[in-house]
Parts: C-alpha cells; structure tokens; sequence
C-alpha cells in the first residue's frame, strides 16, 4: 500500500512508518493516538492491527462518509482481502472479519432484501412496552444494591438492562445462567485477546439453539418474526444474521450506557444543581456519541478497484478500517472555539449509509439506554464516583470505547419490592 506520491524507501504503508492500532499506548490513549496518526499522516494513514498486520485508516469525516456512501469502490466482502495470507488464523480480530454467512458481508440486492427484512422487523418492537420492561428490569437490578449503598454499575447493572431487554426482544429463555454466558461469549468476541474467537462460538451455539427451537414453533418475538419473514434464508443464514443483530444490540447498548454515565458522574454540567437542574440526559446521551463513541472502529471496507482516498493510493483488495470516533473528532468538522454538540446528531457512531445501523436499530438501543440512564439516576439521585476519574480503566479500545468498572457510592435506599 503506497501513496504515488510517496518515494522514500521504505514507503509509508509499510511498518517502519505505520501507526500501531493496539499495544499498551494505544488501549491508554485510544484518542491521542488518534490525533497523532492525523497529524503525522493526514485523514487517511497506514496503520498497524494487532499481529503487524496493515491496512489503512481512515480519520476524517468527509472520508468517511465517502468511503460509506460508495459502496460500489468500497465493498464490504472480506474476501477481496489481498491481506489474508499474512493472517494468522488465531488472529484475536478474525471472528468479525473472516467471511460468514451475515447479512454485513452481502452486497447488492441480496444485501438490500436482507438488510430490509431486518429494519421491518425492528419495526414491530413496540417503544412503549420495549420501555416499560427495561424500566422493571432497572428496577430489579436496583433493588440488590439500593440498599447497600454501593456498586459497581458495569458489574451490577450497566450489561444487565440491556442483557435482559435482548432477552424479551429476542425471545431467550429467563435461565440467567444461559443468558450470562451468551452475553459473554458475544462481549469476549470483540476483544481482542486469546478468547476471542472462542468467545463468538461459545455466543453462536446459544444463537443456533434459539434460532432452531423458533424455525420449529415460532413465537411474538423478533427472532421468530425475522424468520417468518426471510423463508429462503437456510437456517444457517438465520443464525449469522440474528447473531449479527445480537452483537450489535448488546455491546453497544451497555457501552453507551457506560460511559453517559460516566460522563455524568464526572461533568459538572451534568450534575444536579440545588435546584434540581440538570442537562438532560438525552444531550449526555448524545455527546458521548460525538466524543466518546461506543463504537471507535470498524473493519471495514475492500478497495474493488484502484482507487483515491485522502491523497492516498488505495490498490484494489487493500483493506480499509473505519476510524468512527476518529472522524467525530474531526478539528475539520469543529471551530476552534469550544462549541457543545447540541441537537447534532450527524456523528458517524452507529456508521451511516447501506451498511449503517438498520432502520430502527439506534431507537431501540437510545430506549434501552435512556431508560436504564433515568431510572437509575431518579433511584439514586445522590450517585457519586467512588474513585477519581483518572483511576477508571478502560477495556481493549479498538471495538469499542468500554469501562472496566464504575465503582459508586449512594445514599442507601429502600428495595421497591418489585
């Protein structure tokens, strides 16, 4: 991967000049290194994924949202990948990237009749029965430590309302246990460590259990809904895109709620005043997704022929990865002068474009997280950050943007008995 302007030896795309996408600097300062990949190599620069393995990253956000918006020059097929053979097959990224039978991976109309199939079945999720249930379950998962005065929300809450939404949409089984291990196979999955491809196969059985037992009888759940409503799909297509839909729904979901949380625990601006007042947690919400997005990357795209992007060369088959919170951060997108984020919501955090988030998806996911957000706050109004904010730790960052704990302290308070 060269750029044809380029002639020192030896030339940019290669290690000695790439930036590295993981390591210890990187899983500390995800967004400083960010800013020094732009300011050494531009909006679109030669980068380093775990293992040495290269391809090019993608800052800006006019970039971006070209390289989302052509579909025809940036595919979304893994298989046009002229990276594989340097590949290990532990790589701990694979599980996302190698080809399976997911709807992410089609292109054309088979992509646009599955992609449709799934925005209309998101589209009979009820809001209002989808916000009730996480209101009792926010309630439940309070009830266990309201009266202790302490937690850890990541533990204790922040995966646990959407775990057991995705169960009632989905139509799990209530076994807590099951529920538990699909949710960490599916979180080990995007971490990219040793269990990483072992996590996303321990998270497709569950998914293949479920998707069997709906193709036999059928119920009033989204599972069963989407299967009914894609017949020539073979069950096994089923499974990837169910899966797909799970992995997209619960990781995130959590994610946001995490870090809106955090952000509020830590931001004057979001702190109750002696009045009551507070910005809303709707604008939290939204400046996590411009500034601290759930999801940092996404791979990728595949050039299907030569092509120009940010001054560089991109040769066919080169792998493009999207640089999501990067592109938020854009200081072409912002003034100088400090500036709130407001009712912007063109941030890139759910992508944009045919390989977006489906029509219905980010809706179901704010409910979800606005829900848990207030119920919580309105439980324990007092909610106070039990370390210093520089102390919070953050998980592997090149997924997604996710805390490691968020110990609490609170007033106790009574159980609703609920």
């Amino acid at each position: 991967m060269t750029n044809p302007q380029d002639t020192q030896t030896p030339p940019p795309g290669c290690p000695a000049h790439a930036a590295r996408l993981y390591g210890p600097d990187f899983r500390r300062q995800p967004t400083e290194t960010y800013q020094r990949i732009r300011r050494d190599h531009g909006q679109v620069a030669p980068v380093l994924l775990e293992g040495d393995i290269t391809a090019w990253f993608v800052l800006g956000y006019r970039e971006i949202r070209h390289v989302l918006s052509d579909v025809e020059t940036f595919g979304r097929d893994p298989r046009r990948w002229n990276g594989w053979d340097s590949v290990p097959p532990d790589w701990p990224l694979m599980p996302w990237v190698a080809y399976s039978p997911m709807m992410s991976f089609t292109e054309g109309e088979e992509h646009h009749l599955r992609a449709t199939a799934v925005s209309d079945v998101l589209a009979t999720i009820d809001p209002f029965m989808l916000r009730g249930s996480c209101e009792r379950f926010a309630d439940q998962l309070i009830d266990k430590f309201a009266t202790i005065g302490k937690a850890d929300l990541v533990f204790d809450y922040i995966h646990s309302v959407p775990a057991l939404a995705m169960a009632e949409v989905f139509g799990l089984s209530d076994d807590e246990a099951g529920l538990a291990a699909l949710a960490e196979g599916l979180t080990s999955s995007f971490v990219s460590g040793e269990d990483a491809i072992a996590g996303q196969q321990r998270a497709a059985a569950h998914v293949a259990e479920l998707v069997k037992a709906k193709r036999e009888a059928p119920g009033p759940d989204l599972t069963s809904r989407f299967i009914l409503s894609t017949p020539d799909l073979t069950e096994e297509q089923h499974v990837a895109d169910v899966m797909l839909l799970m992995a997209a729904a619960l990781p995130t979901t959590a994610y946001w709620i995490g870090n809106t949380l955090r952000l509020m625990l830590t931001d004057a601006r979001f702190a109750a005043s002696l009045t009551g007042n507070r910005r809303s947690t709707g604008e939290a919400m939204n400046e996590v997704l411009w500034a601290d997005s759930p999801v940092q990357n996404l791979i990728g795209r595949y050039a299907t022929r030569d092509t120009a992007l940010g001054g560089r060369l991109i040769r066919t088959g080169d792998l493009v990865v999207l640089g999501l919170a990067a592109a938020n951060a854009d200081p072409l997108l912002w003034p100088a002068a400090p500036v709130g984020y407001g009712g912007n919501h063109s941030h890139v955090a759910f992508s944009v474009g045919e390989y977006g988030c489906p029509v219905g998806g980010p809706e179901t996911a704010r409910i979800i997280a606005e829900t848990a957000i207030e119920v919580l706050l309105d439980r324990v109004p007092d909610l106070t950050l039990a370390v210093a904010p520089d102390e919070l730790r953050w998980s592997d960052p090149f997924w997604y943007r996710s805390l490691e704990s968020l110990p609490v302290t609170f007033t106790p308070t009574a159980a609703t008995g609920g």
